[in-house]
């Protein structure tokens, strides 16, 4: 077994006060509890979620201080005693789902995710915007040592999160999904995993460089909203049948789309809600959603299985995210831009600078 050195203090960003800024400084390094790991990070995704987290404009009050962060990929160098299917050395990576129960009835159910004791890493527990993190065993992602821990690290979050909202809209390969803020971080991979389970993706956002970056990935059709004047029709008009998608995916961050989505969807269709806009709520006309037998829904992270299963299609080279690398020092740097909606694909942290 591998033995590692594990220093007592550490490199992290940290949330001091509601509204940031993140605080780049030295912490101690924890020791893992009985069922958890120790993963020394090497790399780490950015998520929209990490900007709200440090804002505090969710209605979940996180903790403070609070080392944000849940796309964290590397490497156990300590483990608790009862951990037995894990080794030192293994690769593994810390989620949003840093914990549950295990025991309640959602949690029996492989719905986990919605644990009434769910810990969520970056948020209610420290993350992984930091060299170590601690994890409870039983919900660390398992990374196949082929693995490129800085290209997987988005897959933790972004790749999990709309892999299961794919599976939650029921779309079957051949039919239409629209994937409305296909440009950024997770609608990139929306794009790619969509395309690897056999979808057609009509990719929405705004800008040219979003569009090539959507065409490019493998989207069928783009519709840029900055620069239509009927952006429901348009939608329409990217199916063979001009009926519209089988399915819609919200990756957005305002609220508009959650609004518009059910007007473009075609009668049976799905509308899967996943971006998280703060204060937004979503509504559709009653008459039209009866009539049409429009089903909306919400999808949250994915459970154990559905991570193992997102990993899978990375591991077979069918996901390749578009990601731009900087130093953990960089942090606040990467907010402001996600903050301007300059962001392309995914930015990722390196833990070492």
């Amino acid at each position: 077994m591998a033995k590692f050195e594990i220093p007592s203090e550490q490199w992290a960003q940290v949330v001091e006060k509601s509204g940031g800024p993140v605080v780049y400084k030295k912490i101690p390094v924890q020791k893992p509890g009985p069922d958890e790991v120790l993963i020394n990070i090497k790399y780490s995704g950015v998520c929209h979620t990490d900007l709200h987290a440090m804002m505090g404009d969710w209605p979940l009050a996180t903790k403070l201080h609070l080392v944000g962060g849940h796309e964290g990929a590397g490497v156990i160098v300590a483990k608790g005693d009862l951990v037995t299917d894990l080794e030192l050395g293994d690769y593994a990576g810390v989620k949003w789902l840093n914990g549950s129960c295990l025991a309640c009835s959602f949690c029996m159910q492989a719905d986990e995710p919605l644990c009434p004791h769910a810990l969520l890493s970056g948020y209610t527990v420290d993350g992984s915007f930091q060299q170590y993190a601690i994890a409870k065993a039983a919900h660390v992602a398992r990374i196949p040592k082929e693995c490129d821990l800085e290209a997987v690290a988005p897959v933790l979050c972004a790749g999990i999160t709309v892999y299961k909202g794919l599976k939650e809209s029921g779309a079957r390969p051949g039919q239409y999904v629209a994937i409305v803020g296909a440009g950024g971080g997770l609608g990139s991979m929306a794009i790619q995993y969509a395309s690897a389970m056999g979808l057609h993706v009509i990719a929405i956002d705004g800008g040219e460089e979003k569009g090539k970056s959507c065409r490019t990935l493998g989207a069928s059709a783009y519709v840029d909203f900055l620069n239509t004047s009927d952006l429901v029709q348009e939608v329409k008009n990217a199916t063979p049948d001009g009926l519209g998608p089988h399915a819609v995916l919200l990756l957005a961050v305002q609220e508009k789309p959650f609004q518009q989505a059910t007007e473009y969807v075609r009668s049976r269709g799905a509308v899967v809600c996943i971006g998280l806009p703060a204060k937004a709520y979503l509504k559709a006309p009653v008459f039209d959603t009866v009539v049409r037998m429009i089903t909306i829904k919400g999808s949250y992270v994915g459970n154990r299985q559905d991570t193992q299963e997102a990993l899978d299609f990375f591991q077979r080279g069918m996901i390749k995210v578009p990601i731009k690398t900087v130093g953990l020092s960089e942090l606040q740097d990467v907010y402001k831009m996600m903050e301007e909606g300059k962001i392309v694909g995914r930015y990722v942290v390196d833990t070492s600078r």
